[in-house]
């Protein structure tokens, strides 16, 4: 068995794949016709939206992500901490906390995507 993909539930899924295109270079996979599903080529797993319209269809009930109270966080790495949190904001991120070196080694900074979702930018572990 391997873990195939992580589904997120947003307002608008077209608008949630082009900021993650422009944010962190991320190319899209898959937009259904619809307009209510959508997956990123990020690696070994997919990351794919739903939008909140379909999940309510389909019998659930969506809540709003909220990066000052989040139960989970999306974990993006790169060699260059600083310049991928530019290019996070300048794609429509919100700023949540600048790059800090961790005791274990790690440059950890954090931003929010449009739809609240907490995301950590951090250097690869054990460099």
């Amino acid at each position: 068995m391997k873990f195939a993909y992580t589904i997120l539930y947003v307002e608008s899924v077209a608008n949630t794949l082009k900021f993650y295109q422009d944010a962190f270079g991320f190319q899209q996979r898959f937009l259904h016709e619809g307009g209510d599903y959508g997956e990123l080529e990020t690696g070994n797993t997919v990351l794919a939206f739903s939008s909140h319209a379909l999940m309510r269809e389909l019998g659930k009930n969506p809540t709003a992500a909220d990066a000052n109270a989040p139960c989970f966080e999306l974990a993006v790495s790169t060699d260059d901490v600083a310049h991928a949190v530019q290019r996070a904001l300048l794609a429509g991120a919100q700023h949540i906390s600048e790059p800090k070196q961790m005791p274990w080694g790690q440059t950890i900074a954090y931003v929010a995507d449009p739809n609240g979702f907490l995301i950590e930018i951090c250097t690869p572990m054990g460099q």
